[in-house]
């Protein structure tokens, strides 16, 4: 696999690669040596020659929770935060004689998710387990796919702008090696006040999707883009809910650094990671860490390790184990997963008892993608605009909730709601569905607007009112606080000959040919009207007086 090229960051705001976009046709991390490069020095010691530049490189393991009511291999229900052991079968406790029978909702939304990832789905896939030693892993072996997974050679368009500029947007593609179905293992919780474990098993047995990424990308911004952009999908398809914040979406990071042309370093592995700010976060740190670490002549080692929230960096866990370390053994208590479509299935078969591949494939949603685009098309909006909608949960619904009930063009409502709720919204760290301004408040208020019943900065006012969840309406608003529009065209001229009775110096400056001055005039008629005045009118009745 060629190494990705330049890595040169706009990824520099996390660390201190040069500045630049990951993906561009550039030189790797260059490094200063005195007054040259364009890099910066990765902490070398005084006197000490600058080598070559690094090329860093990030591969993902992505374990989705299947949205299925009951586990992989047994009827115990899937439940987020129940009482501790209380959904936990005979199966999934191990215990002697107890056989696996394979839940068929999870291999739907299994080849769902291969689908949507432009996979090959294998029609013929196995059952392997995976040995390894852990309390909360009863049987000690976990069920998975090593050998021949359910789905293979597959990609991922994702799409992130260049230095935080919405208006510069790239998309790029990252490989899936393979999508293989598994068990979750249970949960350990460590008191170390009483220096004892406890274990709970609610968990173990949950159907899961390791998503395997190639080492396509170079640096945090990219791993999180391409995981937000998964996490979409999934969600879209309904295959998981991928709640990072309920562990239904973990990643593992493979991190190493290498110079060009040479074999890719040893790499690290940073485990379970259930946040995407805390995901590009932890890349970055390791990619620094990995620079110094060698540049100051120490060794990489292959382990894994574990991202500190807290402290902001990765903290060593243990050795990474090999390949044989798990001793990998076909499942003899499973027969191969067999899977149909259209042309190989049999006559008379029963579909309630088969996987129709094309029968998904043709039910498949419109993926995220496929929404932008149609955004765009529909209602004449930019594609960065389109890509926050559908980036930000239920902000697409709201959108065009607002557009079904108000009279404003498309291309002003997304003004509001880009502009004035979103910014509200993560000012107060709210989602859309937490909104105290309903798509019917909002579109009550842009109908006043468009109506002209109340000048722009007044619906300012109204919003930050409607925002206050008094249960007011925007009408109400308007009367309590008097922000209709002054319509009296005399009042109006009053107010206009004060402010330029008041501002002699603005008005010899227009007079001398600076029409620019005329818009702080209409400013300050806005100020002396509370906003209640129209602009429009306001620039009419000014021009004239002025030119009097």
């Amino acid at each position: 696999v060629p190494p990705p090229t330049s890595p040169r960051s706009h990824c520099a705001r996390r660390t201190t690669f040069p500045r630049g976009h990951c993906g561009e046709a550039s030189e790797p991390l260059a490094r200063q040596n005195g007054g040259g490069g364009a890099g910066l020095r990765w902490g070398l010691a005084p006197g000490v020659a600058a080598l070559a530049p690094w090329v860093p490189v990030v591969g993902l393991e992505i374990h989705a929770q299947i949205s299925s009511n009951s586990k992989l291999f047994s009827g115990s229900q899937v439940q987020f935060a129940a009482p501790p052991n209380s959904l936990v079968s005979f199966f999934d406790a191990s215990l002697p004689g107890t056989l696996p029978v394979l839940n068929r909702r999870c291999v739907e939304a299994a080849v769902m998710t291969g689908l949507a990832l432009n996979c090959s789905i294998n029609k013929k896939s196995l059952f392997d387990r995976k040995h390894y030693f852990y309390a909360d892993l009863p049987a000690g072996y976990q069920i998975t796919q090593q050998r021949v997974p359910i789905a293979v050679n597959g990609s991922l368009s994702y799409s992130l702008c260049i230095d935080n500029k919405m208006s510069q947007m790239v998309t790029k593609t990252v490989r899936i090696k393979q999508i293989q179905l598994e068990q979750d293992s249970g949960k350990s919780l460590h008191d170390d006040s009483r220096s004892q474990t406890l274990v709970d098993l609610n968990r173990a047995g949950v159907g899961l999707m390791e998503v395997v990424m190639e080492p396509d990308m170079c640096c945090g911004e990219e791993a999180a883009a391409a995981v937000r952009e998964l996490q979409l999908i999934l969600q879209t398809l309904g295959s998981s809910q991928a709640i990072m914040a309920e562990g239904q979406l973990r990643v593992d990071a493979n991190v190493s650094v290498h110079h060009p042309g040479e074999p890719y370093g040893v790499r690290t592995e940073v485990k379970n990671i259930n946040s995407i700010r805390f995901l590009a976060k932890a890349i970055d740190y390791e990619i620094q860490r990995q620079i110094e670490e060698l540049e100051n002549g120490g060794t990489i080692l292959n382990e894994t390790r574990a991202f500190d929230s807290k402290l902001g960096c990765t903290v060593p866990m243990r050795d990474k184990e090999g390949m044989q370390d798990y001793r990998f053994m076909p499942e003899p208590n499973l027969p191969p997963l067999i899977l149909y479509d259209t042309k190989s299935l049999p006559a008379n078969v029963n579909h309630q008892q088969v996987v129709n591949i094309d029968w998904i494939h043709e039910r498949l949603p419109d993926l995220p993608s496929a929404k932008r685009a149609k955004l765009v098309e529909l209602y004449g909006i930019l594609p960065e605009h389109s890509f926050t909608l559908v980036n930000e949960d239920g902000l697409t619904e709201f959108f065009e909730n607002v557009l079904k009930q108000t009279q404003m063009k498309p291309k002003k409502v997304i003004g509001w709601i880009l502009n004035d709720l979103l910014s509200y919204l993560k000012q107060h760290s709210c989602t859309v569905k937490e909104s105290p301004v309903s798509s019917v408040l909002l579109a009550d208020l842009l109908n006043l607007l468009e109506k002209k019943e109340i000048s722009a900065s007044a619906a300012k006012q109204v919003f930050e009112e409607l925002w206050k969840g008094e249960g007011k309406t925007p009408l109400e608003i308007v009367k309590e606080k008097q922000l209709q529009l002054i319509e009296d065209r005399e009042e109006l001229e009053q107010i206009c000959q004060a402010v330029i009775d008041e501002h002699e110096k603005e008005v010899m400056a227009i007079k001398a040919g600076n029409q620019k001055i005329v818009n702080k005039l209409i400013g300050l008629v806005q100020r002396a009207t509370q906003g209640r005045s129209n602009p429009v009118l306001v620039k009419q009745i000014l021009e004239k007086k002025l030119s009097e």
